[in-house]
């Protein structure tokens, strides 16, 4: 079963890039309409080593960790207090849906207004964008704990803090990953919009609009790359990390 979950996106990624150098080295769509994966190498590697790609992936992947590290710091006591207060849930649900309906392009001129230039609004859009799915994924957690292993924790005299950090995180932990998987890709997302619309330094949306003024397609390509690969290196770690709770989380509940 393993071998079947890895084999079918790497069998999707291979098939995928063997139509596009078909497509692209028969002339079938134009070079100037998309590169064939020989140039796009080619630009990636010339960009990796001048540096500028580096420093440019560098700079995106600090504003999206940073992002994800305010979202969780906000997100998990949130969604904790969210499916133990249903008044509070009931309160604030419907307006954390309704700020996922604000475009981040919307968002990025006013936090430029409130918070100024720099790294610092895009890391407040980051944390915006991947809020909501921390939160959901931590109460959907918290909320499907057998509450017979709540029960008997009470019995054995567990108080609150002691309920929470030995009995509900840990249970609720592949959900909370779960959370920051998806939030995650969101994370890179956000970043890239606020360093295209906010400014930024030296990020991947600075070299993807650099790119765009030159007609550089090839250089765009090369960019999206290291997004593409930045997001599935991570998502595949936190899967990885969230495999490993599951296997916690029933191992807990199989000597309970």
């Amino acid at each position: 079963m393993k071998r079947m979950t890895w084999a079918a996106p790497i069998t999707v990624g291979v098939v995928a890039l063997l139509v596009w150098i078909a497509v692209t080295e028969t002339g079938v769509v134009g070079q100037w309409i998309l590169p064939s994966p020989r140039k796009v190498g080619a630009r990636l590697v010339s960009g990796l080593e001048q540096g500028y790609l580096v420093d440019a992936t560098v700079q995106t992947l600090y504003e999206a960790l940073l992002g994800c590290f305010f979202a969780a710091l906000i997100g998990i006591p949130l969604g904790f207090a969210i499916a133990h207060w249903r008044t509070l849930a009931a309160s604030v649900q419907p307006y954390l849906a309704a700020s996922q309906a604000i475009p981040a392009v919307a968002i990025a001129p006013m936090l430029v207004i409130w918070v100024g230039y720099g790294t610092a609004p895009i890391v407040v859009l980051c944390t915006i964008m991947v809020v909501f799915p921390i939160v959901i994924n931590t109460t959907v957690g918290v909320r499907s704990i057998d509450p017979d292993i709540i029960g008997a924790a009470r019995l054995d005299g567990a108080g609150s803090f002691r309920l929470v950090g030995m009995i509900q995180l840990p249970l609720a932990a592949p959900n909370i990953l779960a959370g920051l998987r998806n939030g995650f890709t969101l994370s890179i997302t956000g970043a890239v919009v606020g360093e295209m619309v906010i400014g930024g330094r030296d990020g991947l949306g600075i070299v993807l609009v650099g790119a765009q003024a030159l007609n550089d397609i090839s250089g765009m390509f090369a960019a999206i790359v290291i997004l593409a690969a930045c997001a599935i290196v991570i998502y595949v770690l936190l899967l990885i990390a969230e495999s490993r709770a599951n296997w916690a989380v029933e191992g807990r509940q199989g000597r309970k």
